[in-house]
C-alpha cells in the first residue's frame, strides 16, 4: 500500500502526482509544489494473462513522510481509498 494516503504532503507532492499518473487516476492538485526526500517506490509487474500486462507503483519510503492518517481519505470524501 502507498504510504502517501496517510501522509500529510500528498495533495501538494511531485511524487504522488507521479503515481496518479501512472495509475491513470484523477489528480489531487494539477500543479503540485511539494518535492519529497529520497521518495522509494516499488513496482509490482503482474501478466494475468498472454496478452495483459498490469504494473502497481506504491511509495513504500520517503524521508519528508509526515503522517496524517487519513490525509487522503479527508480530500475525496466518500471514495474508495487506494490501495
Amino acid at each position: 500500500m502507498c504510504i502517501c494516503v496517510n501522509c500529510h504532503y500528498v495533495d501538494r507532492c511531485t511524487t504522488y502526482h507521479a503515481v496518479e499518473t501512472q495509475h491513470q487516476e484523477r489528480h489531487l492538485t494539477e500543479n503540485p509544489t511539494f518535492e519529497p526526500t529520497e521518495p522509494t517506490i516499488n513496482v509490482n509487474i503482474r501478466t494475468p494473462n498472454d496478452y495483459e500486462i498490469e504494473m502497481e507503483w506504491d511509495v513504500v519510503g520517503c524521508l519528508s513522510f509526515k503522517e496524517e492518517n487519513g490525509k487522503w481519505a479527508k480530500l475525496r470524501p466518500g471514495e474508495l481509498v487506494p490501495t
